[in-house]
């Protein structure tokens, strides 16, 4: 095999956008987009959940964060509410029988607006009438007529028994005590001793009288305590009379006018009665003195019960609401009851005091919320779970099961849900609660998954040409030229290593955008070129590689020990990816392997000192399953290896450096040195075919710098599995070194196609005898280990007489 026929063809390194596409010259030209780029799973989930009515079919967006899961939801969601109709709005008024627990009041959108005004001109109203209607003569005449008869009655009745008092020789007068018949001699009470000094007779005789007489007075008294009670009814009937008077004519209007809503009836009949019965608070109190200096609460009687809290106002609701709470607590979603402290101290509340939560804003429309945000805040969870299964929002003080002495609070009766509920979150959290949670599966019947990565197509590049044209028209950035729009989409395409796929990580891309618009500011250049765009990167790049360039100035140094020339045994240059937050880069590491006579078979070095994960230690172990069924087919294998990656003083995981160490443990086993000027990845299997890896351009790159610095030769390069050619979005320098012949690049299929290229000595394939062609490295492996075996058996045999011995 000719080592050039592994060569990647330079237009393989990287897929290059052609501008000649584009029908603009800057995204000044184009339209705004209006749609969601890809997504089209996510889309039908969406449109499902939204267009289900049943309970239960609430939604759970799932993605990573910066895919566009919160604007395309939130611009999907403005769009469908436009078409739907405005919800209710939402009342609080007091209830006269149960003043704990205020009404809720349902009208049409606006109309709770024009209850309140109504209300409210009702109550300033009455309490301008009834004061002018009580004060005035007629009404003091018809009260004083209804005084003055029952007056003249009692004075009558009192007047009859006076008289026949008197005809009896007895006088009625008061004392401390009361009412008393005392009798009478000669126009005068009489004494004591006159009284004694009558007879026996005369004395019962004045007795029998005088009983008489206070059995008509007590008759007396019980009948004018009857006339005062009938004085009162009269007196409350013509207040009654005068108060439907002043009211009912501005009640009968309101009651007209809300005729279709039964509940707001029922409120004005008692809004009426009530009135009616408490005449006298709008009569006003008389001003009570001012101590100077001290300002004395006032007693005056509330009127607050008449008004009418505004809850959920829709007057301006074009369509269905669509709510994003950023900040999910308790009291945002399901609203709170205020206090007011007074003077003492004492927290007070009423009806007035009752404000809404997102939930409330949101009925009839869409809830959306943050999974984590809702998870993390205390009692939120459980609430919007009660929430959903009764289909009703329910104000409540969640702190008062936990209180040790009971408050008196107010308890709102609860409005009825008929929102949409959609959670957006990370496809951990879902799962999380689809397994842990019960009733989580019942509530959110519907995923929609917004996915990292999205097919390129024609139809794909415009529309993030588009994306690119929103987002200068909406922060007002410069436009950018074909060449710039064409330098994001590749930057797309590299994000996710993948010349056939873009990214959805918007918010990287929007990022990208802003600062390339910032250099070319700094540029003085009216519009965005592609290298602007390249700038951008490229201190974006500079902002975060500080640990890489400390890295590669340690291997320039030799502190950290990489060949990139010459040959050696048993040694190949791997290759691992680095990954500091939201940086990653390539760094190459010295895999060495060195075989000797045992039976300890492969022995990793990093997994004996627990520096390896299982992914690598899998990778490390395929080794032997490759050696057995290669060259184990007419012997058993026995020796000894292990193999180290040199200068590593932290974790080892993944198993994309297994081919890299079965090629220093074939190279040491054939004794054929391998070339240091290439540098390798990819995974292997027990077939011996080479695997995709991640982060092949971060590979590749990281080497290249080492080769730069320490001088390129034209002989250097990086070997990587055929199936990551798609993967290939290299930047410029790399491209620009590999086309002038500096630098190189090889793809292999299996490990055979490696072995020669690493060491220029052809694999050798296996015969039908099962023998290797003379020279090949396959031949000189299984001579090695047919050297061992011997070796083993012949150490064995000395062994078995020095014991017999």
């Amino acid at each position: 095999m000719a080592t050039n026929d592994c060569k990647v063809p330079l237009e393989d390194l990287r897929w290059v956008c052609d501008t000649d596409q584009f029908d603009f010259e800057t995204t000044a030209d184009l339209p705004n987009l209006d749609d969601t780029i890809g997504q089209e799973r996510a889309l039908r989930a969406i449109d499902l959940s939204l267009g289900m009515s049943e309970s239960g079919y609430n939604l759970y967006i799932s993605g990573e964060a910066g895919t566009g899961r919160t604007s395309s939801i939130m611009n999907l969601l403005v769009k469908r509410a436009k078409k739907e109709p405005a919800p209710s709005d939402w009342c609080y008024v007091h209830n006269f029988k149960s003043p704990d627990n205020p009404v809720s009041l349902a009208l049409k959108a606006g109309m709770g607006n024009q209850l309140e005004k109504d209300m409210q001109e009702l109550l300033t109203t009455v309490r301008n009438d009834i004061p002018k209607a009580l004060e005035s003569k007629d009404y003091e005449n018809q009260k004083a007529a209804i005084v003055q008869e029952h007056q003249d009655e009692n004075n009558a009745l009192f007047s009859a028994l006076e008289q026949e008092a008197k005809e009896k020789g007895f006088s009625l007068q008061r004392t401390v005590s009361g009412l008393v018949m005392v009798p009478q001699k000669d126009e005068r009470n009489f004494t004591q001793e006159e009284y004694e000094a009558l007879s026996d007779e005369e004395q019962k005789k004045i007795d029998t009288i005088g009983n008489a007489l206070k059995e008509k007075l007590t008759d007396l008294i019980s009948q004018i305590r009857e006339n005062e009670k009938s004085v009162k009814e009269a007196l409350a009937k013509l207040d009654r009379s005068l108060g439907l008077s002043a009211v009912g004519h501005y009640i009968e209007p309101l009651k007209r006018k809300y005729a279709e809503f039964s509940r707001v009836l029922a409120y004005l009949d008692e809004v009426q009665e009530d009135i009616l019965l408490n005449l006298e608070d709008f009569k006003g109190t008389p001003q009570q003195p001012q101590i100077p200096g001290l300002k004395l609460p006032t007693q005056a009687p509330s009127f607050e019960r008449y008004t009418v809290n505004l809850f959920v106002d829709n007057c301006e609701q074009c369509g269905a609401p669509v709510v994003y709470e950023a900040n999910p607590t308790y009291n945002n979603l399901f609203g709170r009851i205020d206090h007011v402290m007074q003077m003492g101290g004492v927290a007070s509340t009423n009806f007035t005091l009752i404000k809404p939560g997102a939930l409330h804003k949101a009925n009839g429309g869409y809830l959306v919320v943050n999974a984590r945000d809702v998870l993390t805040s205390p009692f939120a969870w459980e609430a919007l779970k009660r929430c959903i299964r009764n289909s009703e929002i329910k104000i409540e003080d969640v702190l008062e099961q936990y209180r040790i002495i009971t408050v008196v609070s107010l308890k709102p009766e609860s409005i009825p849900m008929y929102a949409k509920i959609i959670m957006i979150g990370s496809p951990w959290i879902y799962y999380l609660l689809f397994h842990l949670e019960p009733d989580y599966r019942k509530f959110f019947k519907v995923k929609a998954d917004f996915e990292s990565r999205i097919t390129r197509t024609p139809e794909i590049i415009k529309d993030y040409a588009l994306f690119i044209s929103s987002h200068c028209s909406k922060e007002q950035l410069r436009p950018f030229d074909k060449g710039a729009v064409a330098g994001i989409i590749e930057y797309s395409s590299r994000m996710v290593e993948d010349q056939k796929k873009f990214s959805t990580q918007f918010m990287e891309i929007a990022d990208l955008i802003r600062e390339a618009n910032y250099w070319a500011g700094k540029g003085g250049s009216d519009t965005v070129t592609r290298d602007y765009v390249k700038q951008a990167i490229e201190e974006k790049i500079y902002r975060s590689n500080r640990i890489e360039e400390r890295l590669q100035e340690l291997i320039a140094e030799g502190t950290i020990l990489v060949d990139t020339s010459g040959s050696e045994v048993g040694q190949v240059n791997g290759l691992s990816v680095i990954t500091l937050g939201d940086y990653a880069f390539g760094k190459p590491s010295r895999v060495t392997a060195r075989v000797f006579m045992g039976k300890g078979g492969m022995v990793n070095i990093e997994r004996e000192v627990k520096l390896s994960g299982p992914i690598h230690d899998k990778g490390v172990l395929i080794l032997t399953g490759y050696l057995g069924g290669k060259f184990a087919h007419d012997k058993p294998l026995s020796f000894s290896a292990s193999i180290c990656f040199e200068q590593s003083y932290e974790g080892v995981e993944g198993d994309s450096a297994s081919s890299t160490e079965l090629y220093s443990l074939l190279s040491v086993l054939s004794d054929v040195p391998i070339k240091q000027e290439i540098a390798v990845t990819g995974s292997v299997n027990q077939l011996g075919k080479v695997q995709p890896i991640g982060g092949v351009n971060y590979k590749i790159e990281g080497f290249f710098d080492v080769c730069k610095a320490k001088g390129l030769t034209g002989e250097q390069g990086v070997m990587i599995p055929r199936s990551n050619l798609r993967n290939l979005m290299l930047k410029d320098e790399v491209v620009a070194a590999v086309k002038v012949g500096n630098f190189h690049i090889w793809s292999v299929e299996t490990i055979d196609q490696g072995i020669e290229i690493l060491t220029g000595v052809p694999a050798g394939e296996r015969g039908a005898d099962g023998s290797y062609p003379e020279g090949t490295i396959n031949h000189k492996v299984d001579r090695r280990l047919r050297e061992i075996l011997e070796n083993m058996k012949k150490f064995s045999a000395g062994n078995e007489k020095d014991d017999k011995k």
